[in-house]
């Protein structure tokens, strides 16, 4: 009974990330690199294919350590991409925190019918917002992408399972462990499915809207080129 509640919370909050998902699938742009903001440059990091470190400081282009001759178009160009980006950060990591937010109120909705006695003495609920909290914190504090993409989305998730785990337990001694399973079964079967269609339901509009920006960010890279030639694709068609 506990494993199958604990990953079906892991699912629910697994589900924040569904705004990088959406970023490709909804606007057909993705991008195989991490980007880092900094208070003077944006840096872009991949470790498998070169070119694996591209640095933008208002009109400059580093690649590789090596810096490179612009014009003055792409200089602007380049300028005008970072601009672009910084603008839209701010944008994205409200999503990711937007949807930590909805996933919780969902999982708790959850909860609430698989395990009433943990929401009922609030236990729960100060576990889960304290939990959410944090996580929150860390996201809206970092540079890096790395910090609220999928990977760390199932990191936090794995945080919160640890914290509200035991309370969704605790109503085996008072109501009888084969009543509990069968009520947590039926929620583990159905729930995850309610807690995607809210948060995708929520959020989906607020990625769409950001669209615009992302195809124009990837136009913006047209005609850009490190030392050897190569085109710079930190953005590429999604699918």
């Amino acid at each position: 009974m506990t494993a199958r509640l604990l990953a079906f919370a892991i699912a629910c909050f697994a589900m924040g990330s569904a705004g990088a998902q959406d970023l490709s699938t909804t606007c057909r742009v993705a991008s195989t690199y991490d980007l880092t903001v900094q208070p003077d440059a944006l840096v872009f990091e991949r470790a498998e294919v070169a070119p694996r470190r591209i640095r933008m400081d208002d009109g400059a282009l580093e690649v590789d350590g090596r810096p490179l001759a612009l014009r003055p178009d792409e200089q602007d160009r380049v300028a005008l991409f970072e601009r672009n980006v910084r603008a839209l950060v701010p944008k994205a990591k409200a999503i990711a925190s937007d949807g930590i937010d909805l996933a919780a109120r969902a999982v708790r909705d959850e909860a609430a019918t698989a395990a009433p006695g943990a929401v009922a003495s609030g236990d729960l609920d100060r576990a889960l917002n304290s939990r959410v909290a944090e996580i929150k914190r860390r996201i809206a504090t970092s540079q890096s992408t790395r910090d609220w993409q999928e990977d760390a989305m199932r990191a936090y998730a794995q945080e919160i399972v640890s914290d509200v785990g035991p309370l969704l337990t605790q109503d085996v001694g008072s109501e009888g462990a084969a009543a509990l399973r069968d009520r947590v079964a039926s929620v583990s079967t159905g729930g995850q499915a309610r807690v995607v269609a809210r948060v995708e339901a929520a959020l989906k509009p607020r990625i769409q809207a950001l669209c615009p920006s992302v195809r124009q960010l990837f136009d913006l890279q047209s005609g850009l080129h490190d030392a050897s030639g190569r085109p710079l694709q930190l953005l590429e068609p999604g699918e």
